[in-house]
């Protein structure tokens, strides 16, 4: 079902596809204009929709067989529901979504439930995604017994392996949740992902809830699982080191979109857009040298509502290289440019970005301006963004 586009909404960049359609064969995921819009109600006796949430708002992106997908942006750019809308967790409004050439957005039933086995998920709250009153034996049980990986008897040999492939002892499995520490539970919430063998595996925050020390023990769990399985990740973060560090390519969203898109490389040694520059250049650099002399870019302003979000480039209220001739009237596209040293494979959504890394365009101060809706209230917002929540999101299984 399709409701009102945003002003000046992307279009989308193909047609909605078929449960056999066909992607690159090095492609493992296709995203081409999905939109996740959340209906804002309000009335008494009969609700009425008066609005909407634009929380992703035509997002096309590729992810390629064993890669690691990066995906960064400030808190309620749309980045966890994406990750969700992918998985089918969240109802599409519009757009598809092609895993293995098979269409996401035309299954139902059976047929997603069956899907949903070779795409899994890691939750942000490890304690949180993990049913209390189920030992570790039993959370890992239940996606295999769902997808009928158990029926061959040798289910306690695959569980001891899960275990030591996220380096568990075997007796964790009697043990429950709240026994564990942080960042065992979320070697836990691995584990469970990993029992029905998928081919991608979505983590939305993974390392977010963990100390330092025990991040950097996850982030390389990850990554030897991915070269000894083969896996696939798409990394939902909005820490740019520990993107950095796992990451082949990274995506960055604002306000429900991607506005820069470039190998994790080329990204962080140039990036193109104005919103990027000013994530990376709040990254403390511990040298004090490099810290007092590097490019500083304070944003200014409130970051817009996703239920309002501004007409042309969604950035331009913020933005210290806004022009006024395009950039209030005209939603830029992901593109490549034409600038010297920057490969193909490094695309922007922005007008003016070959204007700016040449230093045709200034930067020049920006005026606060009042990006609220007056016809809606921040508790609108929250509620229409909270009716989606579960208690415990478990395996994806579909059931």
């Amino acid at each position: 079902m399709s409701t009102p586009d945003a002003t000046q909404p992307a279009p989308s960049t193909g047609p909605r596809g078929s449960a056999t359609a066909t992607a690159e064969p090095d492609v493992l995921l296709d995203v081409r204009g999905l939109k996740v819009h959340f209906p804002i109600k309000k009335g008494v006796i009969v609700d009425r929709t008066v609005g909407h949430v634009y929380a992703v708002d035509g997002v096309d992106l590729q992810i390629r067989r064993g890669e690691t997908y990066g995906l960064v942006g400030e808190s309620g750019c749309g980045k966890s529901t994406l990750g969700r809308a992918i998985l089918r967790l969240e109802e599409l409004t519009e757009g598809s979504v092609l895993f293995e050439g098979t269409d996401l957005a035309s299954l139902k039933g059976e047929e997603l439930r069956r899907q949903r086995r070779h795409m899994q998920m890691v939750f942000q709250d490890p304690l949180g995604s993990l049913d209390p009153r189920q030992t570790v034996e039993q959370l890992l049980l239940e996606g295999m017994r769902a997808h009928g990986l158990t029926k061959d008897g040798d289910a306690r040999e695959r569980l001891g392996q899960l275990l030591q492939e996220v380096g568990l002892p075997r007796t964790a499995l009697s043990k429950y949740p709240h026994e564990f520490s942080g960042g065992q539970r979320q070697r836990v919430g691995i584990a469970r992902a990993l029992s029905v063998n998928p081919s991608l595996i979505v983590a939305d925050e993974p390392v977010s809830a963990l100390d330092v020390s025990v991040q950097a023990q996850v982030i390389n769990l990850l990554a030897d699982l991915q070269e000894e399985l083969g896996l696939t990740y798409l990394i939902i973060a909005h820490d740019l080191a520990v993107v950095r560090h796992i990451s082949d390519r990274v995506g960055v969203m604002y306000l429900g979109a991607l506005v820069e898109e470039a190998d994790a490389d080329d990204l962080y040694q140039e990036p193109l857009h104005p919103y990027t520059r000013a994530l990376l250049s709040a990254v403390p650099v511990p040298d004090p040298t490099v810290e007092d002399t590097r490019e500083q870019i304070l944003l200014v302003g409130d970051l817009p509502s996703p239920a309002n979000p501004p007409a042309g480039c969604r950035f331009h209220t913020r933005c210290p290289w806004r022009q006024e001739t395009r950039c209030d009237t005209e939603r830029p596209q992901l593109r490549t440019v034409e600038i010297n040293g920057v490969p193909a494979s490094h695309r922007v959504a922005c007008h003016w970005a070959e204007q700016i890394a040449s230093g045709e365009l200034r930067r020049h101060a920006v005026k606060p301006q009042d990006v609220t809706d007056p016809t809606l209230t921040e508790h609108d917002v929250d509620t229409a963004l909270g009716a989606k929540g579960t208690a415990f999101p478990g395996v994806v299984d579909g059931a």
